[in-house]
């Protein structure tokens, strides 16, 4: 296919509900623990950060925690005090005055997290069952103990912070908002049958753990039309954060996929599903598929969004087969804060450097040029 910047699908606008985007390009939900205060609020090198980037069609926040209990990162910038809310605000504006758009990403890590942050308190998680897996706590990364299996009201607290979540990023100035539930956090912990042992309605059938996923959902869209609300799903997560691949891993993330495919609420739609390709090779793994987003096509009749892995070249023809209609780069969009330009000018890339994903200040973080 011609790679011209005329003929380039990832630089073509797109309607998203009733935003309309420069390109196709998202800018990933990215962990870049550069919250470093006492109330985990977005910081003047967040407004920088995040500015520097508005080139991108859609800008999709780092995981943004909706409460104390969902923290398991330190530097985490939050959305559920006011001064987090206060800081974001200023991060929205600046992109806004660069005529971008940024949705906020909703998250609760449950079972990936440590006493640590909760004054000595377990972690809440739909089962008991240590993730195996590590915390980022101010002694680096830690291990993961067994958490607390939710009661029905702590699981009724947690849909209804997602909700106020929602609510704060709405006050913040934020155009939508992704609900996290991918990557083996509390969301998807509820999904998959390795996190969720539950026996009452939350647990069991495929129906039943979909059900935190649909509730939050409704919950969310009492506070903004579903038509500014994203989610992000990992079904191939295998061996991150605890996950594990079974015989119920694809009939369950098929039943979710053509349920939020059908979904309206209000007489509004999904605004995209985010679907994730897998982080490493799962050929080898039983049930488990390795062109995820190809797979789940047809199921979804919305904006489908791709992530991980992707170039230039592969999320242009990714769009062109239409496998996908928009594809979320994360490493490129730090490295490169100007990206879609790069793209149109076929310019050199930066590279990043991992060494300053998960540092404080604006090294790796601000400092990249841009294209001269």
């Amino acid at each position: 296919m011609s790679t011209n910047t005329t003929t380039q699908p990832l630089l073509a606008p797109i309607q998203m509900g009733d935003l309309l985007l420069s390109n196709r390009m998202a800018m990933a939900p990215l962990t870049r623990n550069r919250a470093d205060n006492p109330d985990s609020a977005p910081t003047d090198l967040h407004v920088e950060y995040y500015s520097q980037r508005a080139g991108a069609g859609l800008i999709i926040s780092e995981g943004s925690q909706v409460s104390e209990r969902g923290v398991g990162y330190i530097y985490t910038a939050g959305i559920h005090n006011a001064a987090q809310i206060e800081g974001w605000k200023k991060v929205t504006k600046a992109v806004h005055n660069k005529e971008g758009h940024i949705f906020c990403q909703l998250w609760h890590v449950g079972r990936i997290s440590h006493p640590d942050f909760h004054n000595g308190e377990l972690p809440l998680a739909p089962s008991a069952i240590n993730p195996k897996a590590q915390a980022y706590t101010q002694n680096g990364f830690t291990d993961t103990v067994t958490p607390k299996a939710m009661s029905t009201e702590e699981i009724k607290t947690a849909i209804d912070e997602f909700r106020q979540g929602a609510a704060n990023a709405i006050e913040a100035g934020f155009d939508g908002v992704e609900i996290h539930a991918a990557n083996g956090y509390l969301v998807h912990q509820f999904i998959a049958k390795c996190a969720n042992h539950r026996t009452d309605e939350y647990g069991g059938s495929i129906e039943n753990r979909s059900r935190f996923l649909f509730e939050l959902l409704e919950a969310v869209a009492t506070e903004i039309p579903l038509n500014r609300v994203g989610i992000r799903l990992n079904p191939m997560a295998h061996g991150f954060s605890g996950m594990s691949i079974d015989e119920e891993t694809l009939p369950i993330f098929e039943y979710i996929v053509k349920k939020l495919g059908e979904l309206t609420i209000n007489g509004a739609s999904l605004a995209y599903l985010h679907i994730m390709q897998p982080f490493g090779d799962v050929s080898e793994v039983s049930h488990a598929i390795t062109n995820v987003t190809q797979h789940f096509r047809p199921l979804f009749k919305g904006i489908l969004m791709t992530n991980n892995g992707f170039n230039q070249a592969s999320g242009n023809a990714i769009i062109a087969e239409n496998h996908a209609d928009m594809v979320a780069y994360g490493k490129l969009f730090i490295a490169n804060p100007d990206l879609p330009k790069r793209f149109e000018a076929h310019a050199e890339l930066n590279r990043w450097d991992s060494k300053t994903f998960y540092t404080q200040g604006k090294e790796g973080y601000t400092d990249y040029p841009f294209l001269k």
